[in-house]
């Protein structure tokens, strides 16, 4: 998948995974009950943020790994029709393996 943007220093871009709309119970879940996505798949990782020697400190997280994250993490931006959400690596509460 390739995208338009290109993060720069520790920040991700993450496509959302939406939760299924049937639990174990088979209920379906209406769209204004669901609640936003926690997790998701980095599509794209900057190069890394600088210490203060101004050396390149290496990501955590790569492209195709997913990803959890708080609830009201990071900025939502619409590109071609898709949701994505940019954040800091920080921000990100671990790798789904």
């Amino acid at each position: 998948m390739a995208i338009k943007i290109k993060p720069l220093g520790d920040r991700v871009i993450i496509s959302p995974i939406e939760p299924k709309e049937v639990v174990k119970g088979g209920i379906i879940i209406p769209d204004s009950a669901k609640e936003k996505p926690m997790q998701g798949k980095v599509v794209a990782a900057g190069p890394g943020a600088l210490n203060k020697k101004g050396e390149r400190l290496p990501m955590d997280v790569k492209e195709g790994d997913v990803v959890l994250y708080g609830k009201y993490s990071g900025t939502e931006v619409k590109l071609d029709d898709e949701k994505y959400i940019i954040m800091h690596q920080e921000e990100i509460l671990g790798i789904l393996g």
